[in-house]
């Protein structure tokens, strides 16, 4: 059984940061691309960032510069690393874990930027 289990969200004021975690389970997490992606109220979801099993790297230009998508082999997780965070970075975030026709979901995990 595939999991994907993301933490670290939570209430950050604007400019903040916080990094996200997904811990996978049930796949070979090495071989697989990992992914970010979010989803606002009443928006559709959208990629944040993705992470090849090369370790390559892909942004939405929304968050470049901003925030870094990592993995850790060992520990079966990826990362995402968010700073100078704004209003608009408001959503659920969704850990993804996809090979050829394989796609896998977390639960996701809430960020909220507000003062």
């Amino acid at each position: 059984q595939v999991q994907l289990v993301e933490s670290g969200g939570g209430l950050v004021q604007p400019g903040g940061s916080l990094r996200l975690s997904c811990e996978a389970s049930g796949i070979i997490f090495s071989i697989y691309a990992m992914g970010w992606y979010r989803q606002a109220p009443g928006k559709q979801r959208e990629l944040v960032a993705t992470i090849t099993s090369l370790s390559n790297t892909n942004y939405a230009d929304s968050v470049k510069g901003r925030f870094t998508i990592s993995r850790d082999n060992a520990k079966n997780t990826v990362y995402l690393q968010m700073n100078s965070l704004k209003p608009e970075d408001t959503a659920v975030y969704y850990c993804n874990a996809q090979r050829h026709i394989e796609n896998y979901w977390g639960q996701g995990t809430q960020v909220t930027v507000s003062s």
